[in-house]
């Protein structure tokens, strides 16, 4: 079977099962509204989550910095520990957000289809400008996002590298190698944190406008 066919029909059938699981879900009340809200929640957490881990990293390999002798394994152990730990959260923080943009897209399709319903202009005009509203505040925080996302892989490529490192070169010229870059981690790190705090407050701004116009 081709692989374009298969990936098709693989991407038809998720469709498929997300919409089954929408209309399951609202048919007991929970309207796409509240799934919105609680993957939104639920990415905020997981950004939150990854700024403690990338903390925790930064802190692991600060020490470094102060390495003056002792075990190197246990060294190169806690490294790549700290590296795993962030690649985990950092790939929590991407499914939450592509668990976001599914619902989206359901969401506003739904509501753009829903306008042509209306046999008050009054209140079609009204229900689209909310909808206009919403979107642009969910551009804004999904751009966010995908901006604090991006932060990440710079970080996660200096981490890997930097257990690559210490993995085949266990010996104290390792450990001075790595210190020279501490520095342009520890700024990677800090931009990732900053943009995950902006991405936050736009979550929490979406939050607000999608229950204004509830």
């Amino acid at each position: 079977m081709p692989y374009a066919f298969v990936l098709i029909l693989s991407l038809t059938l998720l469709s498929g099962c997300q919409s089954a699981y929408y209309s399951a879900m609202e048919s007991v009340g929970v309207h796409k509204r509240d799934i919105m809200v609680d993957r939104v929640e639920d990415a905020t957490n997981a950004q939150k989550d990854a700024q403690e881990q990338f903390t925790s990293a930064l802190e692991a390999l600060q020490s470094l910095t102060q390495f003056d002798g002792g075990e190197l394994e246990t060294t190169y152990e806690r490294v790549n520990a700290q590296y795993e730990a962030s690649s985990d959260a950092a790939d929590k923080v991407s499914d939450r957000i592509a668990a976001i943009e599914d619902v989206a897209d359901a969401l506003f399709e739904e509501w753009q289809e829903e306008l042509s319903l209306y046999t008050s202009s009054n209140l079609r005009r009204d229900s689209e400008q909310k909808l206009r509203a919403t979107r642009a505040s969910y551009e804004k925080m999904i751009s966010a996002m995908h901006r604090a996302e991006g932060k990440m892989k710079p970080v996660l490529n200096t981490l890997r590298d930097n257990s690559l490192y210490l993995k085949h070169n266990l010996n104290a010229a390792a450990i001075g190698s790595l210190q020279g870059e501490f520095r342009s981690l520890e700024r990677d790190i800090q931009r990732a944190i900053s943009d995950m705090r902006s991405a936050i407050s736009e979550s929490e701004r979406f939050i607000s406008q999608l229950n204004r116009n509830s």
